[in-house]
């Protein structure tokens, strides 16, 4: 497609977004969850061969590995959001994955052939109070943050020259959230241990989550007082993929307190939103009344139009079809498993927003995401 041909894309997108926003949506908007591992995974888009430890190692390369990922993303991948060269300049950041939190606190960090970085569980029975006996690490300078902090003084300092198909770097992101004290929890312990815990050491289980709730509020502050943020923001994006694997009652007994925590010292009134991936559907409401989340961006399995009668129209809802349905196929299927969700309720109220369910996966045929897209601009109108 030429630039002219995006251009009248990112114009009729603007048009789906505002409509979508002042609550009289026209279609449903289709957006993709994606990251760097779809390039460096993708031996036929990540042409210099880049693996994720000289990309996590290397400021430079993380940098132009972005930015080359970013480039593609914008020529290739159909869905409402900008396409094209970015008119201001490219937007990057310090990406340090999913591993961020637990090589801050001392967890080290693992690297395997065809995955994404990752680490090792620390906690193990005979050092459980390891974190506890350190203490919470220095927030912008220990583990991880250190490497945050490197990283970013470096890539602000290329910002002053970088410059890619003619276009500059319009800003330096760093990290300063979290993915959720018991998804950080299962990391360090490890998630079979960490689920046993809850029944055979439940106050282990809470001092473990009060500290590493406590150490990410007291990073979080640090990172926002340094980026020039406000201590709080009024709506609290947050995560906890963990959840998936542990009943409603283990949730109010041990997560939601901690969630409470965390939005009651960095967020305002809300409402806010949440990330789950997998199946935790049946938090949604409780987190829903107890946490004032108006927005749930889905995993997979869910029901989207049961959760819909659940949740009531004001409620945004982020899901789709499985990400390995989209990426085997057949088209046929994907034709159909959209206009299924499209079907199912989900549309009621116009606050749905279609999307993989969950992280698009690399290697992702590019024409089944234009089947996905296409499909859901013809059966996904108001």
């Amino acid at each position: 497609m030429s630039e002219e041909h995006f251009k009248a894309h990112n114009e009729e997108v603007k048009a789906v977004w505002e409509a979508f926003h002042a609550g009289r949506p026209t279609r449903v908007p289709v957006i993709l969850g994606i990251n760097v591992r779809f390039f460096i995974l993708d031996p036929n888009i990540n042409k210099r061969g880049i693996d994720f430890k000289t990309y996590s190692s290397d400021p430079e390369v993380m940098l132009q590995t972005q930015v080359e990922f970013k480039d593609w993303v914008r020529h290739n991948l159909p869905q409402d959001q900008e396409m094209g060269l970015p008119q201001e300049g490219w937007t990057v950041g310090v990406d340090l994955q999913n591993y961020y939190e637990a090589t801050w606190v001392g967890a080290p960090l693992q690297f395997r052939q065809g995955e994404v970085p990752d680490i090792l569980p620390i906690l193990s029975d005979d050092r459980k109070n390891l974190l506890f006996d350190r203490g919470i690490p220095d927030p912008l300078r220990d583990g991880s943050m250190g490497t945050q902090m490197k990283f970013l003084e470096y890539m602000n300092e290329r910002k002053k020259d970088f410059v890619y198909k003619g276009l500059p770097i319009k800003a330096v992101g760093a990290k300063s959230g979290t993915d959720g004290p018991f998804t950080l929890a299962a990391s360090l312990r490890g998630a079979t241990q960490l689920c046993m815990d809850l029944y055979l050491d439940p106050d282990y289980v809470h001092k473990l989550l009060s500290f590493l709730t406590e150490a990410t509020i007291v990073r979080i502050r640090a990172w926002r007082k340094f980026l020039g943020k406000p201590e709080r923001s009024e709506s609290l994006g947050l995560a906890d993929d963990s959840v998936q694997l542990i009943s409603l009652a283990q949730y109010k007994e041990f997560v939601l307190p901690y969630h409470k925590r965390l939005i009651q010292t960095l967020g305002g009134k809300g409402p806010h939103s949440i990330h789950l991936c997998g199946d935790a559907s049946r938090h949604f409401k409780t987190i829903r009344d107890e946490l004032n989340v108006y927005s749930f961006d889905t995993g997979f399995p869910i029901d989207l139009g049961q959760m819909r009668r659940v949740l009531g129209p004001e409620v945004r809802l982020d899901g789709g079809p499985h990400i390995e349905l989209l990426r085997q196929g057949p088209s046929e299927n994907i034709r159909q498993e959209v206009i299924r969700i499209l079907k199912s309720g989900v549309m009621e109220g116009g606050r749905f927003v279609l999307r993989e369910a969950n992280n698009l996966a690399p290697r992702t045929p590019v024409q089944h995401l234009r089947i996905m897209y296409d499909t859901a601009k013809k059966y996904g109108r108001y």
